[in-house]
């Protein structure tokens, strides 16, 4: 339901004002800081200001960037699901993994009169005060993908993401039966992690979820996790390190399938090979098809997935707010643990 205490039409005409002073501060600053290109940012959508007779509903969406393929495919998703066709009008912005971005572009999206936020935090904490500011103005958010830390959790209206405790006890367990299958349960395990964005939901709860499963076994030894920012670069940078300072690596753990591929770039370029019949366990998350063929050829031995297509979830959650309908705080996407022996089933149908 749109915000009872402001009448529909003056809220569009007010939408539209300030859609259209913004076009306006925007071509006058073009005018002296160069062209166009340089000033609009990412997939903002002003040229598309919507009509009056358009009726949409109009939604704001902090994207946290465009770091991974993981992350494209949840912005392509989203995108495809909040259209013109299916009722909306979406205000798209791309933080560029920086907090102070979001915190920016939601402000502007208070202040365009938004009918709904969604966001994707950068990192756990630092939200209340935007978020209040947002109560204030009666446009209920949703967070998108990672939670936010909050004392009121009346400050955000749903949640839509994966169980990413879950996700990091499904590599635990995996590991758990297949060093038990190997006859390799007794032996001392030594494990390094490749750790995504320091504070994010997906380092957080990856790490406790596979903690949670490595302290019942004390013969596995993690000797060290280590940040690598969710990108290639950066997992092959912190993987070069790890092989500079520890030769009796037994398992390897990614916590995006993007610090992966840098992670074996640097493992191959050291003539040390992974997955099946390699010397090195190599554990992934996210599961996009690329990662997903490496599982199929036996390079990486499983692929925890973290399913981006969340548009569709959205989508139902707005409809329902629109009809004035409760919905749930907390909603769980579905999602799978791939290995050799089933991902073929599935590579022919991903599109990500």
């Amino acid at each position: 339901m749109r915000h009872p205490y402001r009448k529909k039409h003056d809220l569009k005409y007010e939408r539209l004002f300030c859609a259209v002073l913004l076009w306006a501060l925007l071509l006058v600053t073009m005018a002296g800081c160069g062209s166009f290109q340089d000033v609009v940012p990412e997939a903002n959508h002003l040229e598309t200001v919507p009509g009056e007779e358009e009726n949409l509903i109009v939604v704001g969406f902090s994207q946290l960037g465009s770091e991974s393929v993981w992350r494209t495919a949840n912005s392509e998703s989203i995108q495809g699901a909040l259209t013109r066709e299916n009722g909306f009008f979406l205000e798209f912005n791309n933080a560029r993994q920086k907090q102070e971005n979001q915190i920016k572009a939601i402000r502007g999206f208070i202040s365009q009169r938004v009918d709904y936020i969604l966001f994707s935090p950068a990192t756990e904490s630092g939200w209340e005060t935007v978020l209040q500011e947002a109560k204030e103005a009666g446009i209920p958010v949703i967070l998108v993908d990672r939670k936010a830390s909050l004392e009121d959790d009346s400050l955000y209206t749903a949640w839509v993401g994966s169980d990413m405790v879950s996700e990091g006890e499904k590599a635990g367990i995996w590991l758990e039966d297949y060093l038990k299958e190997e006859g390799r349960e007794e032996e001392e395990i030594n494990i390094v992690v490749l750790q995504g964005t320091v504070g994010s939901s997906a380092q957080l709860e990856r790490t406790k979820g596979f903690q949670n499963i490595a302290r019942e076994h004390p013969n596995w030894h993690i000797l060290k996790q280590e940040p690598a920012d969710f990108t290639t670069a950066k997992g092959k940078e912190v993987m070069e390190a790890f092989l500079m300072t520890y030769s009796d690596i037994d398992v390897v753990i990614s916590q995006n399938d993007d610090m992966t591929f840098g992670a074996l770039q640097a493992m191959e370029e050291e003539g040390i090979t992974t997955g099946v019949d390699g010397e090195v366990i190599l554990i992934s998350f996210d599961a996009v098809r690329e990662a997903l063929e490496l599982v199929s050829q036996g390079v990486i031995n499983v692929d925890i997935e973290c399913n981006p297509e969340q548009g569709a979830y959205i989508l139902e959650i707005l409809r329902k707010l629109e009809n004035g309908e409760t919905v749930d705080k907390e909603n769980i996407v579905e999602e799978k643990v791939f290995t050799k022996e089933n991902v073929d089933e599935y590579l022919e149908t991903r599109t990500y």
